[in-house]
């Protein structure tokens, strides 16, 4: 079964610095009949414009995932870490029982779009840390690359939760395909390009819920695809 969350009927905000689109209930938007999917909490696709950002606020017991699409992410928390996050990378903050955090675009001008990630952990009070890879366009091209995983495997960033997240690069008719093993689901969101999901079709900004199926199978129709692939237990 496979259920589509069109970009369309996602939350938004709009403060003029930033435009962020919710594909589940977040801070002022609330939506019962999308609150998550198994552990993935939160897919928020934000836009922030250049020189502005968000200020230092706290997080406890979330894993939190940024993967930027265009631009650079400036990074800072109160475990003294400090990086910028660019298109390819991938940053894993365990927020544990508590850290301080803040996010700016890197640049002055330019805007910076990225999607920002939370995974409930498989238990509380993990002990806060960060972790950011880079992975080269070439080993996610045609491919679902893996890139956070509960361990770590392939050079992946570490996630405490049982969730492999695999991100992907598709050219017109190229396609992959992801097996599901029994009571496992899959959440596929499409950052850009068109795709078929299963046989259904998604455009930029629409996700995926796919439940009681034996594989995932992705085709790009035209153009450029990136998205993004949860395989949840």
């Amino acid at each position: 079964m496979i259920s589509i969350r069109r970009s369309e009927e996602r939350g938004r905000a709009d403060f003029g610095w930033l435009d962020s689109r919710h594909s589940f209930s977040f801070g002022h938007y609330h939506d019962p009949g999308h609150m998550g999917f198994r552990s993935l909490r939160v897919i928020n696709e934000d836009r922030v414009k250049g020189g502005a950002g968000f200020d230092t606020h706290p997080h406890r017991d979330m894993e939190i995932i940024s993967y930027v699409l265009e631009g650079g992410l400036a990074h800072r928390d109160s475990l003294g870490t400090g990086a910028v996050i660019r298109p390819g990378e991938v940053q894993r903050m365990s927020a544990g029982p508590g850290i301080l955090h803040s996010e700016f675009n890197a640049s002055p001008t330019e805007p910076v779009h990225f999607l920002q990630i939370w995974i409930l952990p498989e238990r509380l009070g993990l002990e806060p840390g960060y972790e950011q890879r880079a992975f080269p366009e070439a080993e996610r091209r045609g491919r679902l690359r893996l890139v956070a995983s509960r361990d770590g495997r392939d050079g992946a960033v570490t996630i405490h939760q049982d969730v492999a997240l695999y991100a992907s690069l598709l050219g017109t008719g190229e396609g992959v395909r992801h097996p599901l093993p029994p009571g496992r689901g899959a959440w596929v969101q499409l950052a850009r390009g068109t795709i078929a999901v299963n046989g259904e079709a998604l455009r930029a900004g629409d996700g995926a819920a796919i439940t009681d199926e034996d594989h995932v199978e992705i085709l790009c129709r035209e153009g450029e695809a990136e998205l993004l692939l949860f395989d949840l237990a």
